[in-house]
């Protein structure tokens, strides 16, 4: 099942485009951009992610958070300077203070995989792969 899963992010990712501020090619071969699932439970069944920028990097690194279409999808994001969270295709924004979690909830009504980074560092924190 999960390698039905994974050839499914896979495939959505080779014929979907993907609207980002970086190319998927350049996101998905630097290193920390595999496809580990970052997920936490904020509530029962909840898809949610809790994402830590420090000094640059981004914890855990960079990868996957797989969705269906309608459920709310839950971002949290710490970050050590000032910056904006981004989730392309949702076009959400939200201004990130150093030391302060900033989190956007929303419900998930797109299929396509989408780019969720900061816009001053550049920083992929994570695709969201809805299906």
């Amino acid at each position: 099942m999960r390698r039905v899963a994974a050839l499914a992010a896979f495939v959505l990712v080779a014929v979907v485009p993907v609207t980002g501020c970086a190319s998927l090619p350049e996101t998905h071969h630097r290193p920390g951009t595999g496809h580990e699932v970052a997920t936490g439970a904020p509530a029962a069944g909840a898809p949610h992610a809790e994402i830590t920028i420090a000094g640059g990097k981004v914890t855990p690194p960079s990868g996957w958070l797989e969705v269906k279409r309608g459920q709310t999808v839950t971002l949290t994001v710490t970050s050590d300077v000032a910056d904006e969270l981004h989730v392309h295709g949702y076009d959400l924004a939200k201004e990130l203070l150093p030391g302060k979690p900033a989190g956007v909830s929303f419900v998930a009504d797109m299929t396509g995989v989408f780019e969720v980074e900061t816009h001053e560092s550049k920083l992929v924190l994570i695709q969201l792969a809805v299906t």
